[in-house]
């Protein structure tokens, strides 16, 4: 045992003394806060109004029907051939040109573009258009306008979560899938970063052949598992300062948000008129942070996270190791870390699905299977999921570590001291049965 704790010592202090760790461990937090709270800076920053001329050839438009917040409409009566080479130099993002027949075929609407347009841009002029194009035929139709818009009830949800107590909580549907997509691609990016970490430094050994020295003081089996504690220990390591310097930045990030004179602007809005700011709540990123807090067991999706980035660590990391010991370069590791990588990627393409529709047979068996649990069960834990399947999965999970360690600790014992012979899949297989 005090063999396996130096191997874990060196392990750890040795990459925790890098200046890349800390560089990564300060970097990270950076980047995630930055991920949420720089897109909700730019989206509410005021946007650059375009320019767009209009060529209406119906008759039925004026100036006070071609209103958007950010759109400046100006009706042209030119013809459009002549508009069409000029309009871009004039400073205008894009012409219209409106049909005759517009009433009756509103398909053939053309926007002349020097470039190709922003989506949201195009559905702005659509909407527009289509907006007076519908009271003209309600006019013909002698509908009266006021009688429409009676008609457009504008249907909202609110999602709330029931206890077995009957307690209530809001929720936020989008906000959890949004946490469990976040993470579910860190426990694979996690998961192949430190995996191939510990097959690295297996390599590395044993092509400097320091192996035979180390060896010959300890067993083969308390190395590999010094040496994936070690590692798995740095990964616990720098996910606790993520956790702790993320909360910080975002408590710092939120002040920011809630004392910006962008936020002041927005609430004043929200003030004068209460449509828009129902549109605005809707919209909030910040509220549906605050709704996924409220109604998410935190503690327990932390502690759910910590459990299966260790153990879903510590099963692939002892494939990984396996594959450095039968191996003497990166380059030979290719063709068997593809074998390991594959059960990755699938639990991640799996992981979509999962985010769609968490209480299906797939993402039930997905969230069961080791090689696939640790990102799929961590995807439906925000979601909520029941005791008996996150036991069950826990438990199948240690022992998928158990007998994928039993499996490598027979391939490393054999792989680590070869050299000079390229192994195949076949020659590691009859190493499980070696004797001694």
């Amino acid at each position: 045992m005090n063999k396996i704790l130096l191997v874990i010592q060196r392990e750890y202090l040795t990459r925790i003394q890098k200046k890349s760790f800390w560089i990564a461990s300060l970097l990270g937090p950076i980047l995630i806060t930055a991920i949420y709270a720089v897109p909700i800076w730019l989206a509410m920053q005021d946007k650059e109004v375009k320019r767009i001329e209009v060529v209406d050839e119906s008759g039925l438009f004026q100036i006070t029907d071609l209103v958007d917040k950010e759109v400046e409409f100006k009706l042209v009566n030119k013809p459009v051939a002549d508009l069409k080479a000029n309009f871009a130099k004039e400073g205008y993002t894009a012409l219209v040109h409106l049909p005759k027949d517009i009433l009756t075929n509103g398909k053939d609407l053309k926007i002349y573009s020097e470039k190709n347009l922003s989506l949201s841009l195009k559905s702005s002029i659509e909407r527009v258009i289509e907006k007076k194009v519908r009271a003209v035929l309600m006019k013909e139709a002698g509908i009266a306008s006021e009688v429409y818009e009676k008609t457009q009830v504008d249907v909202g949800s609110e999602t709330v979560t029931v206890s077995e107590t009957g307690n209530e909580t809001s929720s936020s549907s989008g906000g959890a899938m949004i946490l469990a997509g976040v993470m579910g691609l860190l426990l694979y990016i996690t998961l192949l970063l430190y995996g191939s970490q510990v097959m690295n430094g297996v390599i590395e050994e044993k092509s400097s052949r320091i192996i035979e020295v180390i060896i010959s003081s300890i067993k083969p089996y308390q190395l590999m598992l010094g040496k994936i504690l070690g590692v798995g220990m740095v990964g616990l390591t720098q996910f606790l300062l993520w956790i702790v310097l993320t909360i910080g930045l975002s408590q710092v990030a939120s002040k920011f948000y809630q004392t910006s004179p962008i936020q002041q602007k927005v609430e004043q809005v929200k003030k004068a008129d209460p449509k828009v700011a129902k549109e605005i709540n809707d919209a909030s990123p910040m509220e549906e942070v605050t709704k996924v807090i409220e109604s998410t067991n935190i503690p327990l999706v932390v502690g759910g996270f910590l459990f299966y980035f260790l153990f879903g660590y510590l099963l692939y990391s002892s494939l990984f190791a396996a594959i450095g010991s039968a191996v003497e370069s990166a380059t030979e590791a290719q063709q068997f870390t593809f074998i390991v990588m594959l059960p990755i990627i699938a639990a991640f393409m799996m992981a979509q699905f999962t985010m769609q529709d968490p209480d299906s047979t797939m993402a039930f068996w997905a969230s069961m299977i080791p090689f696939t649990s640790p990102i799929n069960m961590m995807v439906r834990l925000p979601y909520g999921v029941p005791a008996w399947e996150l036991a069950t999965s826990m438990t199948l999970l240690v022992l998928g570590f158990l007998a994928c360690s039993w499996i490598s600790a027979r391939i490393y014992r054999i792989g680590i001291l070869m050299y000079g012979k390229k192994v195949t899949v076949k020659e590691m297989a009859k190493w499980l049965f070696y004797k001694g």
